[in-house]
């Protein structure tokens, strides 16, 4: 007989073609898939609450009388009835029902009914209650309900009868133990209490995710995950890389031309990555450092030392700005030593991009940089040695394997560098970057000096723009961000042309530039740069300035709505000033009301410039999903485990995870196999 691990989905009774289908888009192929496709939350159905003490935002079963029952004429039609008990009434809402539905709950009498309690139009209302007639067989249910992350077209009443068919199964055919772990609970313990938790289960543990229970599938979902990143490391420094001879004579030219003395974190971490490239395995090694620590210096020492073994370097940044400023910086270095660079990006058309392919094809130019560009078809490399990715966790998995895949030939690998500019704080480097190599350059360049941040309602709007004037006549430069960031590039792009024109109205004597994501690469450019050398004032902006631009004498950055922003973003664009030696300010500005998500945000960045301080806060306040752009790198969706809730969990889980490797490799790989779909796709970058 077959495990559960290989049994598929269609032996269960009711599941043909289109159910298999649509459970397959929530990757559940097998019937141990359904047993791991765990509940998120519990609903609480085993007591009644009165309607008297309902309160907004709660979910609850309610007893009573239908008292009243007709069709209601708003902005959309909708069957009203009220539900009244001995302590209260409340309004259930339906805006889809047939007449046969009115006529019954019309004259249902007694029910009992399930929902959560919203403001409506009539006061407390639920919308579309689950109810049953009180006259029938209704028993109160005797444990929580599980909640399942559910996909379209499967309801959770079909989805928990799927799972009570399975656990049937479970008792004659258990799953394997494939780690030993100090629990009172076994893996088939664990999996049905958690489908169905019995009636003395402890909720408040339940509800907040730290059951024993949960903390026992927890542990194994994160040494699965911690598992599939050590089988990747293994892999890569299986494949072969063109082991680079010692930095020579252009290393050390460009080291001498820059102007200025490394600091001793750059040059620390410039000797792991000379290290990593003379090997004869794949670097891949993750750099971060905080905004203005100097990390492209270090990509340009990598793109020189990459020259003198004849190879070239892909260098892709996520906008056009950021990989402009890229392209000049390391142009400005590399070019006076003899390496040529080229420039690659949507906005590159016609007989230009032509050119420049060619260049990139016969291997004149040595140092290509870019956007996305840089993985299309039609780019073909002479001989691409090392890629380097900045602020990696912008681009998709496939967008970062498609440019590793140009300097794949035979059985050698390009070399990787990733820069992230997003301090990731350790929680969460030693588990999602556990397959790579982590630099971190922790230390800013001489002389700058920290940044002065105030928090301030938009309602000193003048006060701000008095400051902006003062700022201007002493002789120094600013920026204005406008953020709509709910909104279309559109609007964003004409709140700041209303903003422009609002401040050279009010400030007559600042000369006023604007740049916003609409404009041209050349236009752009040229504000940019007109700002740059001194002849714009005040800069207004989209966040299209986020990363990348570095004028040392503007000590000034205003941020309108800076409540919709979250903290890495704020962190990133007051980044932009405090790179010279003049003291800097940034002011936050917001609108009233401020919610307690966004008034913590505000906090944090008034009281640190610390990056990593920051990117703590941020894992804290959004969760490890939103800090590494995770929806779109395909990464850390975890079935049960929370990075930032389990990680006291995560030492052990890296000793656990590293024994299972090296003296039990075959339980390593089913661990992997029941808790991660795909592995292998998300770790080849």
């Amino acid at each position: 007989m077959d495990g559960l691990p290989e049994t598929g989905v269609t032996t269960l009774k009711g599941v043909g073609t289109a159910l298999s289908n649509k459970l397959s888009r929530l990757g559940i192929e097998s019937l141990q898939d359904i047993l791991f496709h765990l509940p998120f939350r519990y609903e609480d159905r085993t007591r009644v609450t009165p309607i008297g003490a309902v309160r907004t935002g709660d979910s609850c079963v309610l007893e009573g009388e239908i008292i009243t029952c007709d069709v209601a004429y708003g902005r959309r039609r909708s069957l009203l009835a009220y539900l009244e008990d001995s302590t209260g009434r409340i309004g259930l809402r339906f805006y889809h029902f047939s007449k046969a539905q009115h006529h019954n709950l019309k004259n249902a009498g007694r029910i009992r009914c399930f929902g959560e309690i919203r403001n409506g139009a009539s006061g407390p209302e639920i919308y579309h209650p689950e109810y049953t007639r009180l006259d029938s067989a209704a028993a109160m249910e005797e444990a929580l309900t599980p909640i399942y992350p559910a996909t379209e077209g499967i309801s959770q009443t079909r989805y928990r009868a799927l799972v009570v068919q399975v656990l049937e199964k479970l008792d004659g055919n258990p799953l394997e133990e494939l780690l030993s772990v100090a629990s009172k609970y076994n893996i088939n313990d664990a999996i049905n209490y958690l489908h169905s938790p019995p009636p003395h289960a402890n909720t408040d543990l339940l509800m907040a995710g730290v059951h024993p229970a949960q903390s026992r599938l927890a542990f194994e979902e994160l040494t699965a995950h911690q598992i599939s990143l050590r089988i990747v490391r293994a892999e890569i420094q299986k494949q072969m890389a063109t082991g680079f001879q010692p930095p020579g004579t252009i290393y050390q030219q460009l080291m001498s031309s820059l102007g200025f003395n490394l600091t001793r974190a750059q040059q620390r971490v410039a000797g792991e990555v000379t290290d990593d490239l003379m090997k004869a395995q794949p670097a891949l090694r993750l750099i971060q450092g905080d905004v203005g620590s100097g990390k492209t210096v270090v990509a340009a020492l990598a793109a020189a030392h990459a020259a003198e073994n004849n190879l070239q370097t892909a260098i892709m940044a996520p906008t056009e700005l950021l990989a402009e400023q890229h392209f000049v910086n390391i142009s400005n270095w590399l070019n006076p030593i003899g390496i040529k660079t080229a420039w690659l990006s949507g906005r590159v058309t016609g007989n230009r991009r032509l050119e420049e392919l060619e260049r990139v094809r016969i291997g004149d130019a040595t140092v290509v940089i870019g956007t996305h560009a840089l993985f299309q078809k039609d780019v073909e490399f002479k001989q691409l040695g090392l890629v380097v990715v900045d602020e990696q966790h912008r681009f998709g998995v496939h967008q970062r394997l498609a440019l590793r895949e140009k300097g794949v030939t035979g059985d050698h690998s390009p070399h990787q560098l990733v820069m992230t500019a997003t301090p990731i704080p350790r929680t969460l480097s030693m588990s999602v970057y556990a397959d790579m190599d982590v630099s971190v350059i922790d230390e800013l360049p001489p002389g700058r000096k920290p940044v002065t941040t105030t928090v301030m309602s938009d309602e000193k709007r003048e006060a701000v723009i008095n400051r902006v004037a003062d700022a201007v006549q002493e002789g120094r430069q600013a920026y204005w961000v406008c953020t709509l960031i709910e909104e279309s590039e559109a609007l964003q792009c004409q709140a700041a042309e209303v903003t422009a024109d609002e401040l050279t109205s009010l400030l007559p004597d600042a000369r006023i530039g604007l740049v916003h994501g609409r404009m041209n690469s050349a236009a752009k450019a040229t504000v940019m740069n007109e700002f740059k050398v001194g002849n714009i004032d005040l800069l207004v902006a989209t966040t299209v300035i986020e990363v990348g631009v570095d004028v040392s004498n503007a000590s000034l950055m205003i941020i309108e709505n800076s409540e919709r922003l979250g903290l890495a973003q704020l962190h990133q664009l007051r980044g932009r000033v405090g790179r010279g030696s003049t003291e800097s300010h940034c002011v936050l500005m917001y609108k009233k009301p401020l919610g307690t998500q966004s008034r913590d945000r505000l906090e944090v960045m008034r009281e640190s410039n610390d990056g990593f301080y920051i990117a703590e806060r941020d894992l804290e306040i959004r969760g490890p999903g939103e800090l590494l752009g995770v929806r779109q790198s395909g990464a850390l969706q975890f079935r049960i485990a929370d990075l930032l809730r389990d990680q006291t969990m995560l030492p052990d889980v890296r000793k656990v995870s590293l024994e299972l490797m090296t003296k039990q490799r075959n339980k390593a790989d089913l661990l992997v196999r029941r808790w991660i779909k795909d592995p292998e796709r998300i770790g080849q970058v």
